[in-house]
Parts: structure tokens; C-alpha cells; sequence
């Protein structure tokens, strides 16, 4: 039934509340709102029902949060959540939803469960041991964990048996995460293993690591590497140090940061630092 013809039709009560009240209109609204809580129906301005389904009030001169949950018989707090509410503060002809929000679409099927097998990678091990350990074949690994070439690393996860394909990760995400692993290593001029690296030894010994062949020196790996104008994460930064040229390099890491094996061993720091800034030198890319 339309709010209008309701009105209609309670139009004897309507009249026989405005008869016996010296209170005028707002009286009437109060009782018109009351009976209309009380047999399930809500006007919005008086000019239409809410759906049962999608119940709609809008909001007149004078309401209060409060004053909606207590005609609506719902919580001032189920009112803010419903419709992402962050204060009290209502204003006039705004829509609130008198309901909880749900959802008509289908919900999708879980994914089937799937019985992959996998090994973390320890020193010393290699493709081929770890298929013959676990019998299987080289390619087999290769295929499940998109490998490119059979160079793994230790701590590395590899699917050994299953049929779901590992997650393809970018070869820039595998240099920063091995990066990573070696914050705290102390510096060592010449070094290049993790019981010391200097700068050029850390970022040769990294790429490495993840499959990629880079030069050994600061100087051949700014003039073996492809330049780029700008840095993206994974990319190698140079600056001007203790002498003219490239004399330091590090890994970029974005939002201005950079790992690099320092006089203090390896560390992340910022390039926008009174420091770093004025001997920034550009960057290059190995990918």
C-alpha cells in the first residue's frame, strides 16, 4: 500500500488527533510515525514507503541519529556502521539505509584444495639433489616453480610435487627480498660473501643470487648497465663518494631507499638525505 492512500484511509485518526491537541502538526507526525512503527510501515516525508527489503529513511528538519534509532528501534551505533558513518552529524534529505548490509550476489566456490609438496632450499643443495630426493624430475621443478634457469637460493620455497604453479614473483621482488636477508653484515673491502661485502660485492653477490650475471666493480656495473632516467624498485643506484665518478652502489627499494653494504655494514637509507642527494649519480637497470 502507498504511504499516500494510507494516509487516506487514517484520515478520521488523523483528524481526531489534531481535534484533541492544541500542539498543531508536530504532534500529528509523532502519531502518524508511531502507528506507522508499530504496523511495519516507515514514511519518508510522507511520500512514499520504505521497502521491507531495502529500508530507506530520509532524513526531515529536526532528526537526530538517536531520535531515527529510537522510532526505527535500531542502535545509534548499527546506524554509523551501516552507512559509514564517522560522526552524528546528519543533514537534511540524507538517505539512511535502516538495514545491515548484504549482498544478492552468488558467493564463488571455494578453490579445490590442492596437495602440493614443498621444500625450503639449505646450503648446498641443487635442483638436481633435491628432484632425486624427492622423485622427481629437474624440469618438473623448474615447470611448478617458473624457474628460468636452475640457480636456487637458501631459504627459497619450491613446490617439488603438485599441480598448482607457483605464484609468478618479479625478478626485481626476488632481488630486494634477498637483499633483505643480509641487513647487519659487516663491511670488508674486497668482500663479496655474506661474512663480508663491500658495496659492489653485496649488489654482484645479490643478483647473483636470484639468477642475474652483473660486473664486480662499482665502475662496470654503471658502464655494463642499461641507464634508466629514473629508479624503480630492484634497479642499482651510483653516487659520487670518496672520488670522481661512480664510487658507491646500492640497490633501490622505492619511496626514496636504498639497501648497500656501508662503512657500517649493510643498511636501508634514504637518498633524500643531506648526505646521499647532492652525490646521487643516476641509475641503471639489470633486467
Amino acid at each position: 500500500m502507498k504511504a499516500k492512500s494510507l494516509v487516506y484511509h487514517l484520515g478520521a485518526t488523523l483528524l481526531y488527533y489534531k481535534s484533541i491537541n492544541d500542539e498543531g502538526v508536530p504532534t500529528m507526525k509523532k502519531h502518524l510515525l508511531t502507528f506507522a512503527a508499530t504496523t511495519g510501515f516507515l514514511f519518508t516525508s510522507f511520500a512514499g514507503a520504505a521497502s521491507a527489503h531495502e529500508n530507506i529513511y530520509t532524513v526531515q528538519a529536526g532528526d537526530t541519529l538517536w531520535k531515527i534509532s529510537q522510532v526505527n528501534k535500531i542502535s545509534v551505533s548499527d546506524l554509523k556502521a551501516w552507512n559509514n558513518l564517522t560522526s552524528d552529524t546528519i543533514y537534511l534529505n540524507q538517505k539512511l539505509s535502516l538495514l545491515a548490509p548484504h549482498s544478492h550476489e552468488t558467493q564463488p566456490a571455494p578453490s579445490p584444495a590442492t596437495n602440493n609438496i614443498t621444500y625450503t632450499v639449505k646450503a648446498g643443495d641443487t635442483l638436481w639433489g633435491i628432484s632425486k630426493q624427492f622423485g622427481t624430475a629437474v624440469t618438473e621443478i623448474k615447470s611448478l616453480n617458473r624457474l628460468t634457469s636452475d640457480i636456487i637460493y637458501v631459504g627459497q620455497n619450491l613446490i617439488v610435487k603438485g599441480t598448482q604453479t607457483a605464484p609468478t614473483i618479479s625478478k626485481a621482488q626476488l632481488v630486494i627480498d634477498e637483499a633483505k636477508k643480509y641487513i647487519g653484515t659487516p663491511y670488508l673491502w674486497g668482500g663479496n660473501t655474506p661474512a663480508g661485502f663491500d658495496c659492489s660485492g653485496y649488489t654482484r653477490y645479490v643478483f647473483e643470487r636470484v639468477g642475474i650475471a652483473i660486473p664486480r666493480t662499482t665502475a662496470t656495473q654503471w658502464s655494463g648497465l642499461k641507464s634508466v632516467a629514473s629508479p624503480n624498485p630492484g634497479d642499482m643506484v651510483f653516487f659520487e663518494t670518496y672520488a670522481p665518478g661512480p664510487s658507491h652502489v646500492g640497490i633501490y627499494l622505492g619511496d626514496n631507499k636504498f639497501i648497500h653494504a656501508s662503512s657500517s655494514g649493510v643498511v636501508i637509507s634514504d637518498m633524500a638525505t643531506t648526505y646521499w642527494k647532492p652525490r646521487y649519480l643516476g641509475a641503471k637497470t639489470a633486467f
